[in-house]
């Protein structure tokens, strides 16, 4: 009984201090796994914030490459007709969405739904004005009829892609 004693004596005590040093250990360990998992973070999103800020600086000049007033002085050519300036403003709309379409990994997926949904719009707006033009026309009258269709228009869905693109990119810097 006495050895028994004796035993809890030392048994006690070294089991306190036990796991007080485990308690004391392991509060200091996981703040310090905290301190490494922000620095983590931080080192993250410094190195990823300069792309992300690339890809809306690409998608911005994409919304304004695909207005179609932009896209009009680009591609219409004198002597071209209604049926080519189609053709050429439908395929210069599609290279510079493929020449983008990475920059959809660095933005949120609302802002590419948006961006997607301004490309439509573009190409919605060029099938329809083409309707009302025979492909043989004067690629001027095509201009015309697309400058009718955008003055029928409060808004375009280009001019609401370009403010959530400001919006998303200022959510960022701040």
């Amino acid at each position: 009984m006495e050895f028994l004693l004796e035993l809890l004596k030392l048994t006690i005590p070294g089991l306190l201090v036990f796991l007080a040093a485990y308690y004391v250990l392991k509060t200091y360990l996981d703040s310090q796994l905290r301190r490494e998992e922000i620095k983590l973070q931080r080192e993250r999103r410094e190195a990823t914030l300069p792309l992300k800020l690339q890809a809306y600086e690409r998608l911005s000049m994409f919304c304004e490459r695909i207005t179609l007033p932009n896209l009009l002085l680009r591609v219409r050519k004198d002597g071209m007709n209604a049926g080519t300036l189609r053709l050429g403003m439908l395929l210069d709309l599609q290279q510079e969405y493929e020449h983008n379409i990475t920059q959809q990994v660095y933005v949120s997926s609302q802002l590419w739904e948006i961006i997607k949904i301004a490309r439509e719009e573009s190409i919605d707006l060029i099938s329809i004005a083409a309707q009302d033009v025979s492909k043989e026309a004067d690629a001027r009258e095509l201009a015309q009829q697309i400058f009718k269709l955008l003055n029928e228009r409060e808004s375009l869905a280009v001019e609401k892609a370009l403010l959530a693109i400001k919006k998303e990119a200022a959510a960022h810097l701040s």
